[in-house]
């Protein structure tokens, strides 16, 4: 059964090539259950028992429905890409299973991250991988997961994760991200449900159908509304010249990777003491760190520094369809005020432009949002499918923020200690800041072109340096 593929969703396939890869991931950190005083050869038994219980998963060989999907065009209409459901998956080159040189430290794994992600994904496979990464010196497994932003944006993609995991440190027999959750789904592997189903989605599509109708009308309104408030600079999905950097450049295939972790709290306090949310405090602890680090380099353009910055779209019931997949992304230009010394006046000047546009976002339908955000990511879109940016340079970075669990999680006893994402540059925007919350820490994961960004490893040092600012500017 083919089913046809959103068009958003068929614009991260066009767009991958072997130098701009389309998958997003995330790298988590697994530590040994808490059996009280540590045991002699623990840390060996800990990663020695994750592996056997992968290997023991991928020999039951069950796959749920959303890891079976491939991508295919139509074979009437070559022009239109399709889903369809893979017969087999070979697990045994989805899972893979890797070890880390000496010294096992967080260097090693980054450089090993940065290595898995520049590797594009196979098409004519389930569009996924998963790998295990054993030999950290701190004892802890780590488990590296990419999927094709065709089949997932990073907040599905998250949600994919944290729906294999459990708030119950006792649970047992557990089963392994790509398998069906429960014993009566191991055998749905058509995408578009059972016949039963049918009428029920008729209705659904016929009163969808009417909705896009009535949407359709207020939408030439609704992008004049972008337009207007990016040419007063009010917030919106839309930049007018934003400043370029050495992040607006072609990319190519290599990829550098830096992730750090901070305890959550620290951005919640200054986000009370600023009147501000974490996701502002978050764009604004990566303004200033960019600021100091294009300053070291003699790279700070005088104009402020614009951001990409994604709004999810995704209710918070999952109604996207039943499976977690797909793309529900609406996007905002954003100043960073790297023009401003004061931390305190780049974070209410990102404050007010956040706010603006996401005012903007809530008069309108969600179409018209993507309307909208189509609009505004024209030169990243161009330079996605021609593969140079557009003669209009796109927002100089992408900063993402994935709010996640608030209570901790474990596989099979093992608790999750970190969640670094890992997601897309493209051409003109060569910089990806994606953060994600797991119970009381925020985790940054920055992907970068490896020609760009020959020094990523700075930024975290930066980014630390940033929040450290704001939080003497609010008196913490």
């Amino acid at each position: 059964m083919l089913v046809p593929m959103s068009p958003v969703d068929a614009m991260f396939l066009l767009a991958d090539t072997p130098s701009r890869p389309m998958h997003v991931g995330a790298a988590a950190l697994f530590a040994p259950p808490d059996t009280g005083a540590p045991q002699p050869g623990a840390d060996a038994w800990f990663a020695a028992d994750v592996a056997d219980q992968f290997a023991a998963a991928v020999g039951r060989r069950q796959v749920a429905p959303l890891w079976r999907r491939t991508a295919r065009r139509h074979p009437a209409l070559p022009a239109l890409w399709t889903w369809r459901q893979a017969e087999t998956v070979d697990l045994g080159y989805h899972v893979q299973r890797h070890g880390l040189p000496a010294p096992g430290g967080h260097t090693e794994l980054t450089d090993l991250i940065a290595r898995l992600h520049a590797t594009p994904l196979d098409h004519a496979r389930p569009l996924w991988e998963l790998h295990l990464i054993e030999g950290l010196a701190d004892g802890r497994v780590a488990v590296y997961f990419k999927i094709h932003h065709a089949l997932a944006d990073g907040v599905a993609a998250m949600r994919l994760l944290a729906a294999a995991l459990s708030p119950d440190p006792g649970r047992r027999a557990m089963p392994a991200p790509w398998e069906p959750a429960e014993p009566h789904e191991r055998h749905l592997h058509l995408v578009g449900g059972n016949a039963a189903d049918r009428p029920g989605r008729a209705s659904k599509l016929l009163g969808a159908a009417r909705t896009t109708a009535g949407e359709a009308v207020g939408l030439p309104l609704a992008l004049a509304r972008a337009t207007g408030a990016g040419v007063r600079g009010r917030g919106g999905p839309l930049a007018l010249a934003p400043a370029r950097t050495v992040f607006s450049s072609p990319i190519g295939g290599p990829r550098r990777y830096a992730a750090r972790s901070w305890p959550f709290e620290r951005l919640r306090l200054v986000a009370k003491s600023a009147d501000a949310t974490v996701g502002e405090v978050i764009v604004a602890t990566s303004g200033g760190a960019l600021r100091t680090y294009l300053r070291e380099r003699g790279a700070l353009p005088g104009r402020a520094l614009t951001a990409t910055v994604p709004v999810s779209l995704r209710p918070d019931d999952r109604g996207d369809g039943g499976d977690g997949g797909g793309n529900r992304i609406g996007a905002l230009a954003c100043t960073l005020a790297t023009d401003l010394a004061d931390p305190a006046a780049r974070l209410a000047a990102i404050r007010t432009a956040l706010r603006g546009g996401k005012d903007l976002f809530a008069a309108h339908s969600r179409a018209q949002v993507l309307a909208m955000s189509a609009l505004g990511a024209a030169p990243l879109a161009a330079g996605m499918l021609t593969g140079r940016p557009w003669f209009s340079p796109a927002p100089a970075v992408m900063i993402s923020n994935i709010p996640g669990p608030s209570r901790p999680l474990y596989w099979n006893g093992a608790r999750l200690d970190a969640l670094y994402p890992a997601s897309v540059p493209v051409d003109g925007q060569a910089l990806n800041i994606t953060c994600a919350s797991t119970g009381d820490a925020i985790h940054f994961g920055l992907t970068a072109c490896r020609t760009a960004a020959a020094d990523l490893s700075a930024l975290p040092e930066h980014l630390d340096t940033a929040l450290a600012a704001l939080e003497r500017a609010a008196g913490l």
